[in-house]
């Protein structure tokens, strides 16, 4: 039988808020965006609303190296609990962000409630900076190193980290590795992790084979897996709707196609969506793709 979907929001912006009063902006958005736009129903989901989370503070924390670290952490228990509890409820977590920040407490509460689970990670950047090499500090760049182990310490002992190990992480789409170089950024393979499938290497092997062989590796490697798919995956034409814009992306047809076989598993544990800002789609034609990419989950 169907596991029931539960959509929740996670309102946050990883440049985060100026303070708690602050209004919303960018992907703090995107929730409220995407359910306007019909994404419960459009994916069979119930609307379990908004998490009440909000990053807040632009000061690197001296310890960790994190903008608003005190509501990094908080956000990152509070989504933890919620996937925890969805999952051993039987539900399926669809997290609609908000940033990448989300994704230590979802993995964490997912590996509370299985004891194992692996990662498709869709992303146009490695995401494997800590509070030294990140230029900015943001946490969105650092959810990879966090849940491997590699981030702040603070922020990966939270969670327990680390949460995945080759071969149960595969990380999809990203072509920042020139710049994670020149950054001084941990690299895959010195996380003890495969090399990244970029969009070259995916289009080699063909979309929908390279998924297929994704939802097998992880199923064999953990039972059941997270996917967390970041918008920026998208080449910068396809999709400008985000803030981290790059060319060289897959075109929303092969995100399509890559996507199909990993949601379509029963051995789906639970999906986050990322880094999409309606401030930049006045015509809402990027939340629309969403909705179509994200079909396959019904």
């Amino acid at each position: 039988m169907p596991r029931p979907i539960v959509t929740t929001g996670v309102p946050i912006d990883c440049i985060n808020a100026v303070s708690a009063d602050s209004a919303p902006f960018g992907t703090e958005l995107s929730p409220a965006a995407l359910r306007a736009a019909g994404l419960p129903a459009a994916v069979g989901a119930a609307d379990g609303g908004d998490l009440d989370v909000r990053l807040v503070g632009r000061d690197r924390d001296p310890a960790t190296g994190v903008l608003g670290w005190p509501s990094v952490l908080t956000t990152t228990g509070t989504v933890r609990t919620l996937v925890r509890e969805q999952v051993a409820a039987g539900q399926l977590p669809f997290l609609l962000g908000g940033c990448c920040t989300l994704l230590p407490g979802a993995l964490s509460g997912a590996r509370d409630a299985l004891g194992q689970i692996g990662l498709g990670y869709l992303d146009g950047h490695l995401d494997l900076y800590d509070g030294q090499t990140s230029e900015t500090g943001e946490p969105a760049d650092m959810p990879i190193s966090v849940i491997t182990g590699h981030g702040p310490a603070a922020w990966s002992g939270a969670i327990g980290a680390p949460l995945v190990t080759r071969p149960g992480l595969v990380l999809l789409g990203p072509r920042d590795r020139g710049e994670a170089v020149d950054y001084g950024s941990v690299m895959p393979e010195d996380a003890g992790l495969d090399a990244e499938l970029t969009p070259a290497s995916l289009r080699e092997r063909g979309l929908a084979e390279a998924g297929a062989a994704t939802r097998d590796q992880l199923s064999a490697a953990a039972g059941r897996y997270w996917v967390h798919l970041d918008v920026d995956v998208l080449d910068e034409l396809a999709f400008p709707a985000t803030d981290y814009l790059q060319p060289g992306g897959l075109t929303v047809a092969e995100l399509a196609e890559l996507l199909g076989p990993l949601l379509a598993s029963p051995a789906l544990a639970g999906v986050s969506l990322a880094c999409y800002n309606p401030q930049k789609d006045p015509d809402g034609s990027g939340a629309a793709a969403l909705l179509e990419l994200l079909g396959g989950l019904r």
